[in-house]
Formats: C-alpha cells, structure tokens, sequence
C-alpha cells in the first residue's frame, strides 16, 4: 500500500487533499506529486516563498480564478485551454498548489514508432515544432497517429491566442509562454497552457523568470544585464508575451524557428545565442534583408525541407498571417508597441482556416494546403496540382442602402464543405462564446452531377441576386462564375460573390 499524506487547505481549513509520498516529478521550481484517484496534484515549491510570492499565489487561485469562472466561456478555458490552480495547500513551511490533471490526450498513447520511450509522457509541443521528429530517415521519429495534420495546427495556435487573449484581457501576462509550458495534442487539435502560477500582475507582481530560450523578446534579453530596477532594463510583459505568440504560432504551422538562421554574429556560442536572440535579431525570412536567411548547407538532412523557406516560405500561410508574421518579425521585432495582439492572431487564423483546400495525394502526409489565389493552386507540400474547377466566394456586407463593400474574408468551397451562421452574418462572432446553436451548419456545398451547389439547410432568406429567385430551405443553388448569392436579408446578412478558379 502506498503511503498517502493529506494536507489542509490555506484557503478554507475544512478542505482537505491527499497525495502519494513517492517519487514526485521534478520541475524547474517545484515537486509535483499526484493524488491517490490522480484527478489532481500537489505542487510544492522547494524553497519557502516571500509574502510578494505568496500574495501572487493567492490571488491567482481566488481572484483570476474566479474573474474566469464568472466570465464568458468558463468551461471552455477552465477545461480546455488552462490548467488553473485551484487551492493552496502549506507543509513544513514549503507552499504546495492544488492543480487539475492534464487530460489524457496530452500524453502519448503511442510516442516514438518501435519504441516505448516517451509513452505516457505529456506531449509538450517541442515534439511537433521539429521536422526531424516525423522525418522517416531519423531514428527517433512520432508515430504517424500521434501528428494529426496541418489543418490540427491552425486550430491549435487558434485556442493558444484565445488563452493569451483571456489572460492580457483580465491585466495579465503569462511571462512564460514557450513550447515547454503549453501541451497540444494534434489528434483533437487541443491545447492547453500550464504552469499558471508564474503569472505576472504588471506594476503589482514582477516576473521570477525571464523566459525560455527561442521565445525570450529581443528587448528581454538585450537588456538582461541591467540591474532589476534599472528603467531602461525590460522585464516580461504583456508585449513580450506577443513576440512568443508570434513564435510559437510560426514555429507549429512552418516547424522551423523564425530568428536562427545563417548569421553568425560572434564566434563565441553564448555570446552569439544572446545578440542574435537581443540586440541583432533578425527574421530568418526578411523580405528586404538577407543578412540572416537560412543557409541550406547548415541544416541536418532531416530538417532541410521545412528548414529551409525556399521549400517552404512563410507565404504559404496565406495573406492574413503573412501579415502578421511580418508585423511580428520585422515591424514589431525590436518595436514592441506594433506586435500583432493575441485578438488579431486569433482572427487571421479562423479567416485562414476559411482558405484551407484538401490536398487531392491521398498519400501527403499535411493533407491540407492554403489556397494561393493563383489559378493553377498546388499543395505546397507535396507538389500536386488541384483537379478541376474551384469556386472561391468572396464575402460582402451591406455599407448603406445601395452599396455592399468587400469583407476582406473570403470561403474557399471543397465538396461536403458546411456554411455556418458566422459567414452569413456580421452579427455572429466566431470566437469561444459560440453556442451550440451558433456552430451547427446551416448549408453545405457539394460536388453534384458535374455541378457545385449549394444547399440550404435552414437559412429563410436566401436569394441568388444574379437570377433574382429565392433559395428556400431545402433546395439549392448551382455556383457559376459572377453569381450572387444573399445569405441573409436580416441587418448584418452578407451576400457571396462567387468567382471559378483553375476552370
């Protein structure tokens, strides 16, 4: 029988939690130990904390916490994209935190192919943001089941900005956020951001650490050797946190990092690892700078598709994020006031998502490309031209009685494509606080007879304009070049303008 030891809750004396006496798991701060019925675990800081420390605690575990369980979507962040703690535990003059168990399928269920090294592990996203890991010729590649496929990233870094979102709305900063400290899992297109308690509350509560190497803002390290209290000395914040979003986000969708490439810029390594992460960072794929693009002979055989951006360059994401990638990496890089926010991420994501096209190799393993708005699109990945005709329908939205104004969004159609409330009006967001009414599809479009339609489940006023004739539920509309289709006569109701590519 193994020894339990039970511990009393700092917040309410008649709460009690229990966890195993074994072996805990050793992080960078603290000991973790589980639960007997592993629903929780009990975190314990290996040195005594100030009251500063202790005060940050408590607040995160009451205040936060309940600013997010009375907030919009409680569920959604409370399950899905956080792991919050919950309760503050004392023994021996060492603090302990009560922290929900990561779910299950943020631990690998098969891990390396042929070997059951990082079975059970949790699957921290250093795993995904490396090609070698999924290169056939490197010994230790993913099981093919644990990788999910592109379109699994893009959601991905989707929930990854809505955390980041929820945290800078509520005043926070994460000041840590890095591969390390986010779990994913491809297969359900999950995230989940952890290590909650190193939170930073600007002007009350300053960071403990000042990051992890990739993912450490130019201006944090640049600045590193400056006395804590020195004014021109940078700490992490809220805008550091969106140079490690942008990083994150580019290195999940191209697997590569967007600051190391060729440059070398002193032959000592720690000197070097610090100017070209501070001082002289520089965008790996500048559009006006080549100083610091990749050099293909540098990189290992299986790194050297992703690795190297004439393969694969950051465009491919489509307009929108390459956008921002550029705000990020050559605009915002050493200016951080012009970073892209967590909000701007999360739009071009879910706007880029609407511009996905399945790739038609039923053996590429990303599945999914970016249509290019060319009129011969191809799958980046795998090199193989899209089959027959493409109807791209551009979204427009009514400016005054008799004009209708681009939306800047567009929906590329696939066969069994759905339409959803939030292509038809202006007034459906599409963001966390969806409800199950909100999600389901109100039409589908679909490859028939030799014709693309679209059929119209349950929208009342739908009219294709062009032919001028209603399009009542149930029934459909064939999509032909210049057609206009009104989604919806109501205020905020969008018309589609649809134009036929690769004809």
């Amino acid at each position: 029988m193994k020894k339990t030891i039970k511990v009393v809750s700092v917040l309410d004396a008649a709460k009690t939690y229990e966890y195993v006496d074994e072996s805990p798991i050793r992080g960078g701060v603290k000991d973790v130990y589980f639960s007997p019925d592993k629903d929780y675990v009990v975190a314990f800081y290996r040195s005594p904390l100030d009251e500063g420390q202790k005060e940050r605690i408590m607040r995160i575990v009451s205040t936060y916490l309940g600013n997010i369980q009375n907030g919009n979507a409680s569920e959604y962040f409370l399950n899905e994209i956080f792991r919050w703690p919950y309760d503050i535990v004392e023994k021996n003059k060492l603090t302990g935190i009560i922290v929900p168990i990561y779910n299950k399928k943020f631990f690998f269920a098969k891990g390396y192919v042929g070997s059951d090294n990082i079975l059970g592990q949790d699957k921290v996203g250093k795993w995904f943001t490396a090609p070698m890991f999924r290169n056939h010729q490197y010994p230790l590649r993913l099981d093919q089941s644990e990788l999910g496929d592109w379109l699994s990233y893009f959601q991905i870094a989707i929930n990854i900005s809505r955390g980041v979102k929820k945290l800078h709305q509520m005043g926070l900063a994460h000041s840590d956020l890095s591969y390390n400290n986010i779990l994913v899992d491809p297969v359900t297109k999950s995230a989940c951001i952890i290590d909650i308690d190193g939170l930073v509350v600007p002007k009350l509560f300053p960071p403990e650490v000042i990051g992890t190497a990739d993912f450490i803002a130019p201006e944090v390290l640049k600045t590193q050797h400056l006395n804590l209290t020195d004014p021109d000395r940078y700490l992490p914040n809220q805008k550091t946190d969106l140079h490690a979003l942008a990083a994150l986000i580019y290195m999940y969708l191209l697997r590569r990092h967007p600051l190391r490439g060729g440059k070398i810029w002193d032959l000592e390594s720690e000197k070097d690892e610090i100017l070209s992460m501070g001082e002289k960072a520089m965008f790996v794929e500048h559009p006006e700078d080549p100083t610091n693009h990749v050099k293909t002979d540098q990189l290992r055989k299986w790194d050297a598709f992703w690795g190297d951006p004439k393969n694969i360059p950051y465009t491919i994401v489509g307009p929108y994020l390459s956008d921002l990638f550029k705000k990020a990496f050559v605009d915002g890089l050493h200016d951080p006031i012009r970073r892209p926010t967590a909000n701007e991420w999360e739009t071009a994501l879910l706007k880029t998502v609407d511009l996905i096209q399945p790739c038609h190799h039923s053996a590429c393993t990303e599945k999914w490309y970016v249509f290019d708005n060319t009129s011969t699109p191809r799958c980046p990945f795998c090199g193989t031209p899209h089959q027959g005709s493409l109807p791209v329908l551009d979204l427009y939205f009514k400016f005054d009685d008799e004009v209708w104004k681009p939306e800047n969004h567009r929906l590329m159609v696939y066969h069994n494509q759905y339409l959803f409330k939030w292509h038809v009006s202006r007034k459906v967001i599409r963001n966390e606080n969806l409800t199950m009414q909100d999600k389901m599809p109100v039409g589908y479009f679909t490859f028939h007879q030799g014709k693309w339609v679209l059929v119209n489940q349950s929208l009342p006023g739908m009219k294709d304009i062009t032919e001028q004739k209603e399009i009542p539920p149930g029934s459909m509309v064939e999509l032909t070049d210049g057609k206009k289709i009104l989604l919806s006569a109501d205020e905020g109701g969008r018309l589609i303008y649809v134009t036929m590519a690769n004809q």
